[in-house]
């Protein structure tokens, strides 16, 4: 689960780490209020305003503005607030910008030159570790500094069974150039960092840029934090921090349906039961000459309603030309899921526009693939994979 910016901000205060401050706000007014709120408490006079949508690149998509003068920041807030941002993550389609951010603006003069790093904890899978990855060029796309200069990207391993250590902190700070006060508070920063990350279950907190301040104080002054949506029974509060605005409308819908859905970009609709046929299906699929147009586990059971909601959910995308259905029957026999498959296929009627490929594999698969063929419905049936991929290819091309 995808959090907002001031979200991550609240976490990583939780942790004591130290954040440019900010309050969120909802419509212009708000944001002028907010302002002054900050105006109060920090005795900042520019305010940064910044698009909370799910998404990185939002500056280059003219989604975080200066503000000057509480005039310009409802000026901002009202140019910001309720556009379509297009950032290099969000793709052509962009995201609505529902929220703005009132930040203080951190980038005062003072006796020394500021400096921007990128950090992120995250989970090293190859090696089964967590992991912060660290530049000294912060402020800029991470891919854009792997590629051109990444002599400039260190890494630095996590043993589980002890945690951050202290010399790793201090190696981390050496390696970006820090000294003195800013190289102390950047060893409790780090440290802090890296205790909310293991607080909250994330699998990935990335802050770019931390800021060493023109009076040495290292701040966070972007936060994108993921959690484990597989963590959040233990973490109710943050749960609860969940925003569908900015998640797939379909697969909002699909999970509340009990089905786990991801929406891709090809022609061939899936419908499986478990994860790793759905993966075998994707490859049949793309061998075919095909392209799988989402991920979809139907779960343990594949009754007539669950299947009509799959085929409803499939059947909006407008590039599905044909779907597969593959499941294996094991807990629920074959006849039973095809039996749920014809029912749900005469229950949506002229909905159905596309080709359906059934394959149906374990107890009573013949049984069930002679139900399909006697059933006089467009729906083409198969018990191998083999079969199966052939008529994906019959019927796309």
């Amino acid at each position: 689960m995808n959090l907002h910016e001031y979200q991550g901000k609240e976490i990583l205060s939780r942790y004591g780490v130290k954040v440019q401050r900010g309050i969120v706000a909802s419509t212009p007014d708000e944001a002028v209020e907010a302002a002054k709120k900050l105006t109060e408490e920090t005795g900042t006079g520019w305010h940064v305003v910044k698009a909370q949508v799910h998404a990185g690149g939002r500056g280059k998509g003219g989604g975080v503005k200066l503000a000057k003068s509480l005039d310009e920041v409802r000026e901002k807030a009202s140019e910001i607030i309720g556009m379509r941002l297009i950032t290099p993550q969000t793709g052509a389609a962009g995201k609505i910008v529902h929220q703005v951010m009132i930040a203080e603006d951190v980038y005062y003069p003072g006796e020394s030159e500021t400096s921007e790093f990128y950090v992120s904890v995250l989970m090293n899978r190859a090696r089964g570790r967590d992991m912060i990855m660290y530049s000294t060029e912060g402020g800029m796309d991470i891919e854009s500094v792997a590629e051109h200069t990444p002599e400039k990207i260190f890494t630095e391993e996590i043993d589980p069974m002890v945690g951050l250590q202290g010399f790793q902190a201090r190696k981390i700070a050496f390696n970006l150039g820090l000294s003195g006060a800013a190289f102390k508070d950047f060893v409790k920063f780090i440290s802090s960092l890296y205790k909310a990350f293991e607080g909250v279950d994330a699998s990935l907190f990335e802050i770019n840029p931390v800021l060493k301040t023109s009076d040495n104080q290292i701040l966070a002054v972007d936060a994108k934090v993921t959690i484990d949506n597989n963590s959040l029974f233990r973490h109710p509060d943050i749960a609860e921090m969940r925003d569908i605005r900015e998640e797939d409308p379909t697969e909002v819908e699909a999970g509340e349906a009990g089905l786990n859905f991801v929406k891709l970009d090809g022609n061939v609709g899936c419908m499986v039961n478990g994860a790793g046929l759905a993966m075998a299906t994707m490859d049949i699929i793309k061998l075919s000459g095909g392209n799988p147009a989402n991920f979809l586990d139907v779960g343990g059971t594949a009754d007539a309603e669950r299947v009509e909601k799959a085929f409803r959910i499939i059947l909006r995308d407008e590039n599905v030309e044909a779907i597969l259905v593959n499941i294996f029957g094991g807990i629920v026999r074959c006849d039973r899921v095809a039996q749920g498959i014809l029912d749900a296929y005469q229950n949506m009627g002229d909905a159905i526009k596309v080709p359906i490929i059934v394959r149906l594999q374990g107890t009573n698969a013949e049984i069930a693939k002679k139900m399909i063929d006697d059933s006089g419905l467009k729906v083409l049936s198969a018990i191998t994979l083999e079969e199966a991929a052939n008529r994906v290819k019959e019927v796309v091309s």
